[in-house]
């Protein structure tokens, strides 16, 4: 009789471990729901903060006052391999000439200054404005302004 009674036992050790499985798959599945939730807020904040950064950096709203550009030639130039090739010889034959430059290899910084002096074009600086003795302020008048309208009568 006592094989009988431990039967109920464990269909009831079973049904306990089946209900603690269940729970913890409820748990489970709530835990990685709330995760997915939590992620897709950051996402949301993210592309959020993303398209603020992208608005602060669009400057096409500047582009109706800046003045028209031409387009430069280089867009007309293709390169395909036989032009490719050809660029090559022609630069590499600049090099070598500039290479073996006397004033290149003299002072070559010295040289690459010049060049640049000669090849860009000038630019065009403003006169500075000429500064007072005291560092540019102006200093204040002790005088009354009746003193100096009397001087200014009897000069």
């Amino acid at each position: 009789m006592g094989k009988p009674s431990s039967r109920p036992d464990s269909s009831s050790k079973a049904d306990k471990k089946f209900d603690k499985k269940v729970q913890f798959y409820a748990k489970v599945r709530d835990t990685v729901a709330s995760l997915t939730a939590k992620k897709d807020i950051t996402k949301k904040k993210k592309l959020r903060s993303r398209q603020k950064k992208l608005k602060a950096y669009d400057l096409s709203a500047l582009s109706e006052f800046l003045p028209e550009l031409k387009a430069p030639r280089a867009n007309d130039f293709k390169l395909n391999c036989k032009s490719r090739q050809q660029l090559i010889l022609k630069e590499g034959n600049q090099l070598s000439a500039v290479l073996e430059h006397p004033a290149f290899q003299a002072d070559p910084l010295a040289a690459i200054h010049q060049h640049l002096q000669n090849t860009q074009p000038a630019l065009d600086e403003k006169p500075k404005k000429k500064k007072n003795q005291n560092g540019g302020r102006k200093k204040k008048s002790k005088k009354s302004k009746a003193l100096s309208s009397q001087q200014s009568m009897d000069i």
